[in-house]
């Protein structure tokens, strides 16, 4: 419960999320275990090379950047965690973090056995999230505090002639078999269309094997010499220290990738420079028209205009709301992306792409051809329109969430001319009369764009009845001030920021701060603070105890 306490900054937070999120509806048990452990791959605990690493990776898995590995080293020292030698509340210890690695191994197998029923049916969340297989840093964890405790009985001599023999005898098993090609063909069996990362990975896997067991013994080595009195505990300790350290870096230093820097990664060019000059906000639309590309281009695929303080429509945005997803149709191709509706309430002003032309009326190129800092060609069109960040509306309606979204995507409908606000909402609606009134010649000007931050000024005053619509998503923390006195303040056009105005208003201020956050961050440090003096007390207790026994 205590630890629970500790992640209330993260967790608090996320709980308010769920419901705006684009999982906010679940999804069902195929989802929720894709990218379960294969059961197979439990033995990459013991051989990381069995189902391969990264390029070799013959699994079913799409994505292993990876490894279960835990080490042979720590998987012997784990093992001696149980039997004589350990004070009783280490025994209970014990068997508890061994409870723990089992339940957290059968979570992270996923759909691959029953058990995640259980976990499915009765943990709250579990239909929102995927991957059961991350989970394995418990079972690390779990086997990590069994080898703590196995050192511990390792130095008061409990290293039987037995437990060398068992543990020679599976390491050096393991290798002669793999040596043999059985595990290969084993592997052929589980994953026959993979036979060529199969073989590409059989030598790899005899080394890895041999690997394995040279560790496994030198450390079973270490423990017998502790035993039998050999080797001084100063040395063992630093021995074993050594062992351990070289065992999981033999193996985790493939996974070390290193890129250049951030500033050669997403060096400046002519676009960019053109996009950081604009005097008013504006997104840009990065899209990838041609397949003459660099490979993962993080321009046209991914963020990078971020880096420059460039705002994009697109990208990957990782926690982004599910209305946001669903205005710019995700599941359905991405199909709004060509709608001038959509730019109108995105504010985007520009499409940045690597197509020396557009399939759309009156674009203009303002910069390009460029190859940028990833190797392609890109071209910068600005869109027709105005497609401003903030806009005045005379008028505001209430409206249903299906209807508000088919009505602001549909082209013959001009988003300045009415605000459609959330039906929960405060504002002050009014009852839709044909026709609509015109667009109101006031303009919006913008004096502070930050994140969280938005200051706005109108160019003349606000008539009765009037909203002002700004280009970002509503979100539950979204406060405004006008001309300095609160307002209300709703989403407007499926999920956008609505302000109700008052007449005559001038000047708009838009600020966000979590609530659940500060509630979250406050339990947080009051629970660190209580783990502290729980900590503090038992060594207290403890030298108390041990000054007793002296």
């Amino acid at each position: 419960m205590l630890g629970a306490a500790i992640g209330a900054i993260q967790y608090l937070p996320v709980r308010e999320y769920v419901s705006w999120s684009p999982r906010a509806g679940g999804r069902g048990y195929d989802y929720a275990t894709s990218f379960s452990m294969p059961i197979e791959e439990t033995l990459n605990l013991y051989l990381p090379q069995f189902s391969g690493i990264l390029e070799h990776y013959w699994g079913s898995n799409a994505i292993h950047l990876h490894s279960e590995y835990v080490g042979a080293s720590v998987l012997v020292l784990a093992s001696l965690a149980f039997g004589g030698g350990l004070a009783n509340r280490y025994r209970a210890h014990a068997w508890f973090w061994m409870a723990t690695c089992i339940v957290a191994l059968f979570w992270a197998w996923g759909g691959n056995t029953p058990f995640y029923q259980l976990v499915y049916a009765v943990i709250p969340g579990a239909h929102y999230f995927r991957a059961p297989s991350t989970i394995l840093y418990v079972v690390a964890f779990a086997i990590s505090v069994l080898a703590a405790l196995g050192v511990e009985r390792a130095w008061s001599g409990v290293g039987s002639k037995r437990f060398a023999l068992t543990w020679t005898s599976i390491a050096l098993v393991v290798a002669l078999v793999a040596s043999s090609g059985i595990l290969t063909s084993i592997a052929r069996n589980i994953a026959p269309t993979r036979s060529d990362a199969i073989d590409a990975n059989a030598f790899d896997l005899i080394l890895g094997a041999w690997r394995s067991a040279a560790f496994a013994i030198a450390t079973i080595m270490i423990i017998t010499a502790i035993a039998r009195g050999r080797l001084l505990k100063a040395r063992a300790e630093w021995l074993l220290i050594a062992t351990v350290a070289l065992d999981l870096v033999s193996v985790d230093h493939h996974y070390w990738q290193f890129s250049a820097r951030a500033d050669a990664l997403f060096a400046d060019d002519a676009i960019i420079t053109y996009l950081k000059k604009l005097a008013e906000p504006a997104r840009v639309i990065a899209w990838p028209l041609s397949t003459n590309m660099a490979s993962q281009d993080p321009f046209l695929l991914g963020d990078a205009l971020m880096h420059h303080g460039i705002r994009g429509v697109l990208g990957y945005h990782g926690n982004e709301l599910g209305r946001f997803q669903e205005l710019y149709g995700k599941n359905e191709g991405f199909q709004s992306v060509a709608n001038p509706n959509f730019w109108a309430l995105t504010n985007a002003r520009y499409f940045y792409t690597n197509a020396n032309s557009l399939p759309i009326p009156d674009v203009i190129l303002v910069s390009g051809p460029v190859r940028n800092a990833a190797g392609s060609m890109t071209y910068l069109f600005e869109l027709p329109g105005v497609n401003p960040a903030a806009w005045v509306v005379p008028l505001m309606v209430k409206l249903d969430d299906a209807s508000t979204k088919s009505t602001v995507l549909n082209p013959l409908f001009d988003v300045r001319r009415v605000g459609l606000f959330d039906q929960s909402s405060a504002v002050s609606s009014k009852p839709v009369n044909s026709p609509l009134p015109q667009p109101l010649p006031l303009g919006v000007r913008v004096s502070r764009y930050e994140p969280g931050a938005i200051d706005l000024t109108l160019d003349g005053t606000s008539p009765p009845g009037a909203a002002l619509i700004v280009s970002e998503n509503f979100y539950p923390g979204w406060t405004a001030t006008v001309d300095g006195a609160p307002a209300t303040i709703a989403r407007a056009d499926f999920t956008l920021i609505g302000v109700e105005l008052p007449t005559n208003a001038r000047s708009v201020s838009l600020r966000f701060d979590s609530a659940t956050y500060h509630t979250g961050k406050q339990i947080t440090l009051v629970s660190i603070l209580t783990a502290a003096a729980l900590l503090l007390i038992g060594v207290v207790r403890d030298r108390r105890a041990l000054a007793v026994v002296a």
